[in-house]
């Protein structure tokens, strides 16, 4: 039992901490890209987004067990532009938004991942097995103390909520394209505070794909 509570903890912080440095490099990229601060975030609530976490997890289940470092770089390049490719696609689907296009690049699949991001992908993973794993080790393979377990806790149950959150509100916006009016108090509750400006505020590189007259 205790041997799982631990394996649990370590992916719970490799999730969060790759949706916080997914956050940070998204939003420096933009800076640098285009001159001003323009916000890239995955979550109504703090800095994360998910898919640099759901990476690091698989980062975290692949990598460890390679030895080479060109079959680490082979090895995530293409799990990353998985990853990459069915966010994007489960997204559109689900929520009937993109929000991230690679046309631009020669090179690219359907536009949601392109050889030049996996190639991105393939280096974050060299960099995770030189320089991030060895300092996971060293930080959570540590014994479970009760101020590990109340902070873990506290971050799970506002990470949780958060996600739930956006899901719904994301979800009561689709509606609101498709002119569904409210059905529930629920419904009522989301179009009153979290209106499309509030979401587009958070979700500024989000565009709509799907047809606002269904």
């Amino acid at each position: 039992m205790e041997k799982k509570r631990k394996k649990f903890f370590r992916f719970f912080w490799i999730f969060l901490i790759g949706s916080v440095v997914g956050f940070l490099y998204e939003n420096i990229l933009v800076l640098i890209q285009k001159g001003h601060f323009e916000l890239r975030q995955g979550l109504m609530y703090g800095p994360f987004i998910p898919v640099y976490g759901i990476g690091a997890i698989i980062y975290e289940i692949v990598v460890p067990k390679i030895k080479s470092p060109l079959k680490i770089f082979l090895y995530t390049m293409f799990f990353g532009g998985v990853v990459e490719y069915v966010c994007s696609y489960l997204q559109e689907v689900i929520f009937g938004t993109i929000s991230w296009n690679y046309e631009w690049v020669k090179i690219n699949f359907n536009g949601r991942t392109s050889i030049l991001h996996a190639f991105y992908w393939g280096m974050a993973g060299l960099i995770f097995n030189e320089i991030i794993h060895p300092w996971f080790n060293k930080v959570l393979n540590k014994d479970l103390t009760k101020s590990l377990v109340t902070i873990t806790t506290i971050f799970a149950i506002f990470l949780s909520f958060d996600i739930l959150i956006s899901w719904t509100a994301v979800m009561r916006q689709r509606e609101r394209i498709l002119n569904i009016p409210p059905r529930t108090r629920i419904d009522s509750f989301l179009d009153e505070y979290y209106p499309d400006e509030k979401i587009n505020q958070i979700y500024t590189n989000k565009v709509v794909t799907i047809n606002r007259n269904v």
